[in-house]
Parts: C-alpha cells; sequence; structure tokens
C-alpha cells in the first residue's frame, strides 16, 4: 500500500538557507541560519530531509538563484512526504512580494508550509496576513534601499564624480577619475590631431593602433575601433563635463579636462563636416609612379587624361605618355612634356616686385585679421559665458521641478547648438597656426623660379603645385601645351600692382 502521511508519522522538512555577499556577517551567516532552522525543526518534532544553501546571492528575482529553483524542484519532486519548507526568516525566500507569493502558492499547491523560525506564520487567517505583510516590508526595505542607492548615485554625479569605469586615457582610483599616465597624453595628441581635419576615423584608429595604444577590457586589451573612436571623440568627459544616459543634466566634472572646450567643438565640427561613407575608387587605385608625374595632370586635346606607358626599344626601355581613350594623339616622351611644364612655369613666374609687394600686402593683411580675431573672440567669450550661465540656470529649473526632463534636453539641446557655433567662431587658433615669417620665406624660395621648383619637387608636390596654379589641369596639343587656365589667386600675385602699398594708404590693389 502507498504510505501516506498521519499525525503519528514523524513529519519531515526541508530548510532553505540565503545570504548575500552584503549580508555575509558572523550574527546572520549561514551557519547560524542552519543552526536556528534546525532548532525549530526539533522544537516541532520534524525530521529535516535536506538543507539546501544559497550563498552570495540577491532576492530580488528568482531566475538568478538556482538553489532555490533546485528546492522547489525537490518539493515537488516529494510533496508526498514533505510538509514544510523552514527558513530563518521570510525574506530568505524572496524580497518581491509578488515573487514571494508565488512561491507560497506553489508549496501550498504541494501540501507544504512555510515556517519562518524567527517570525510567526502558519495557515490561519491572521498567520497568512501576518505573513504577506512581513513580505511586504522584505519589499518594502529593499526598495528604500535601492531608492538610496539610486540617490547616492545622483548625488555623486551632480557633485561631478563619475560612476563605473572612466572613459580610454583616465584611470579609476578611490572613486576618483584620474589621469592614466601611460595613455593620457597620446590620446590628447590624438584629439589635436583630429581637429586638424586631415585623418578620419579609420585613419585615426590605425594610427592610435601603431602608436601602442589599445583599449583595455576588463584584464584584457584590445585594439582600437573606429566604432570606439566615434565614441571617444564624441565624450564631452574629456573637456571637463559629466553627462548621462539616465539623468538629464549636464555638470562640472571633478576630473582634469583632457582637451579645452574650443578643441572639442573644433573635432565635432571636422567629424560632422565628414561623410566617411563616401569613397573615391579612383583615388584608392590610383599609385604614385615617379616616372609618370604628369599623369592624369595633363589631358589630350580630346579631352582625355594622359597616362604613362613603357615601349621597349633594342636596348632600353622608354617613357611616354599617351591618350588614355587613344584618340590617335601621338606618344609624348616623358621628358618632352616635363622640359615643356617646366618652361611653361617659368614662363608664368611673378617678377621680384610683384612677389615683394603681395608679400607686403599678405603681412599687412596677416596683422589685421589677427586684430579682427582678437576682438571677435573677446565678443564670443561674452557671449560663451551668457550661454554657460543660462544652461545653468535650466539645470536649477530642472532639478526646482520647474521643468520636466524632456523640456530641459530640448533647451538645453539648443543652447550646446549654440555654444557650438560660437566655440567655432572663437577659435584663437586660427593664426597661431601658421608661421607667418617662415611662409613669407617659402614664397620668396618656390616663387622666385616656378620652373626649378617643378623640377626639384615630390611627386606629391607637384600635385599641389599644378593643381594650385591650373585648376582646370594642362592640355597637351603638339607640339606643345595650350588653352592653359591660370586660377585667379595665382593671377593677383603674377600680376600683382604695388600701387598704395609704398605709401601704406589704407586702400589699394
Amino acid at each position: 500500500m502507498e504510505q501516506t502521511n498521519n499525525s503519528t508519522e514523524t513529519k519531515q522538512a526541508v530548510i532553505y538557507l540565503r545570504v548575500s555577499t552584503e549580508e555575509q556577517v558572523d550574527n546572520f551567516s549561514l551557519n547560524t541560519q542552519e543552526k536556528i532552522c534546525i532548532q525549530e525543526a526539533e522544537r516541532r518534532g520534524m525530521k529535516v530531509m535536506k538543507i539546501f544553501k544559497e550563498e552570495g546571492r540577491s532576492a530580488k528575482n528568482i531566475s538568478g538563484r538556482p538553489v532555490l529553483i533546485e528546492m522547489l524542484e525537490y518539493c515537488r519532486k516529494n510533496k508526498k512526504t514533505l510538509d514544510a519548507l523552514i527558513v530563518y526568516r521570510i525574506d530568505r525566500v524572496s524580497r518581491q512580494l509578488q515573487d514571494y507569493l508565488s512561491i507560497r502558492k506553489k508549496l501550498t499547491e504541494c501540501d507544504i508550509m512555510i515556517i519562518s523560525a524567527s517570525e510567526p506564520t502558519g495557515n490561519s487567517p491572521t498567520e497568512k496576513f501576518i505573513e504577506s505583510m512581513l513580505a511586504s516590508f522584505a519589499q518594502m526595505d529593499n526598495d528604500v534601499k535601492s531608492e538610496r542607492s539610486r540617490n547616492g548615485l545622483k548625488a555623486r554625479f551632480l557633485s561631478g564624480l563619475s560612476s563605473g569605469t572612466p572613459p580610454f586615457g583616465y584611470k579609476n582610483e578611490n572613486g576618483y577619475a584620474i589621469k592614466d599616465p601611460k595613455r593620457f597624453d597620446k590620446i590628447k595628441e590624438a584629439w589635436e590631431l583630429m581637429a586638424t581635419g586631415t585623418k578620419t576615423l579609420s585613419e585615426m584608429t590605425t594610427i592610435m593602433n601603431e602608436w601602442g595604444l589599445r583599449q583595455p577590457f576588463k584584464d584584457k586589451e584590445y585594439l582600437l575601433s573606429p566604432q570606439a573612436l566615434s565614441r571617444m571623440f564624441r565624450n564631452k568627459f574629456y573637456m571637463g563635463i559629466l553627462t548621462s544616459k539616465r539623468y538629464p543634466e549636464e555638470v562640472r566634472g571633478q576630473h582634469i579636462p583632457m582637451v579645452t572646450e574650443a578643441l572639442f567643438y573644433q573635432v565635432q565640427a571636422v567629424i560632422d563636416g565628414r561623410n566617411t561613407n563616401i569613397h573615391v575608387p579612383l583615388a584608392r587605385r590610383s599609385r604614385d609612379n615617379i616616372e609618370f608625374p604628369l599623369r592624369r595632370l595633363v589631358r589630350c586635346k580630346c579631352g582625355s587624361a594622359l597616362t604613362g606607358a613603357w615601349s621597349k626599344g633594342k636596348r632600353t626601355k622608354y617613357a611616354y605618355y599617351l591618350c588614355n581613350d587613344r584618340c590617335g594623339t601621338p606618344s609624348i616622351p616623358v621628358d618632352t612634356l616635363n622640359t615643356a611644364t617646366a618652361s611653361l612655369l617659368s614662363t608664368i613666374t611673378p617678377t621680384k616686385q610683384c612677389l615683394d609687394a603681395f608679400i607686403a600686402l599678405l603681412r599687412r593683411t596677416y596683422y589685421q585679421r589677427g586684430s579682427q580675431l582678437l576682438k571677435r573672440r573677446e565678443e564670443a567669450d561674452v557671449k560663451l559665458k551668457k550661454l554657460h550661465e543660462l544652461r545653468q540656470s535650466l539645470i536649477q529649473k530642472n532639478l526646482n521641478g520647474i521643468y520636466s526632463d524632456d523640456i530641459f534636453k530640448e533647451q538645453n539641446k539648443l543652447i550646446e547648438e549654440q555654444i557650438s557655433a560660437v566655440q567655432i567662431t572663437k577659435d584663437d587658433a586660427l593664426l597661431s597656426k601658421y608661421n607667418l615669417e617662415a611662409i613669407i620665406k617659402f614664397m620668396k624660395d618656390k616663387f622666385s623660379s616656378l620652373g626649378k621648383t617643378y623640377q626639384m619637387s615630390t611627386l606629391s608636390q607637384i600635385r599641389v603645385l599644378l593643381c594650385s596654379i591650373f585648376p582646370s589641369g594642362l592640355a597637351w596639343g603638339y607640339p606643345g601645351l595650350s588653352n592653359t587656365k591660370i586660377s585667379p589667386l595665382y593671377q593677383c600675385i603674377r600680376i600683382f600692382e604695388p600701387q598704395g602699398l609704398a605709401l601704406c594708404a589704407g586702400k589699394g590693389n
């Protein structure tokens, strides 16, 4: 016959013990709970069939507690012989009321009651009510702790201290973000290089990886990626501002900024102005060849660009330019076209008088421009001060509940756009990037004889020289270059009229 429980048989029970990481103290350890639960079983005359121990687990949910799930499955399989589940306290089962009631329902369906070794529990209406209240108190205590934690994190954020792992180039020390001595200076150099507008994110990725910079993650380091750099160059943390997806406010951080506000917004302008999805296959396929420096720079009379090729003679090979469309124009020896180009440049070399007059105008314009930039920077500083005060007022009204988070985000975005525009206008590094005397020396050296400059230039310098003077390119029509259109800027240097400069007049050509 099947054995059943009755009043003369010894009742059986299981014990469930749980302690979270922060609760592992001497008077609340698993051993303490186990001793009290066993004493309760003995007092009730119950035999303990199995003890389930769950260590370092929170009671916020059920899914992260494998021992609890194992215990419930054990109770289901042995429901004919088990009578009770003994716990030290109700909150050992769960700190969420809904989860606790769900567990209690499953055990009740198996005719298994929950017994708390330190609290009144039972099957009477009053005991069930008290039990539910105790479970509610556990949830309230848990919710209060969570709220305090959230408030503490927000207070830390508003005070200018970041939480979690600081961005690349910083490290965490005693809760503060400080400079990472191995990476800080190199990453700062990367910001300055990016601000020049000469590098794409992909190129910067290659450069920074070649510098030996690696992205730390846990206990390992990984190569940088363009996506990681995009996030880095968008992070206001580097200019000393803390932002958060959780909070709408932006606050001044207590860490040392890596870049100035002006440099940060300059990089934003560089990134926003470049579409990295645009590819130029022609530039990628075109390989430099010093043997054919004028390839693609000079066109045939039919309009097609000239390309280069070798012709094999009896003893050696000869370099020629020929029409890419093979229109019938005779091939041009490389030396012939090089000589014709150098001769053309020699004929349009500006005279010493014109060049000196233009340099004098350049010098005067440079200093005038410097005065204008200084005045513009002072005006921009005033605007920036007003915008920062406006943003601080907006933050305060949001904290006081006058503005909702949605309104704050909308208004803050508008102010941010204005700050960005003013920072770009304010950029006082424009003239400091250029050494006037070095530029003047360069012009005197290179413009005194353009033909000689052409012959002594590298392939990339030849391209810059010819494209600057002849923006529409050069055309070959036997027996020489023809239909050459000089750029207006160079034309001004070449035929510059010095009237008005000798007397330092306010107006002149």
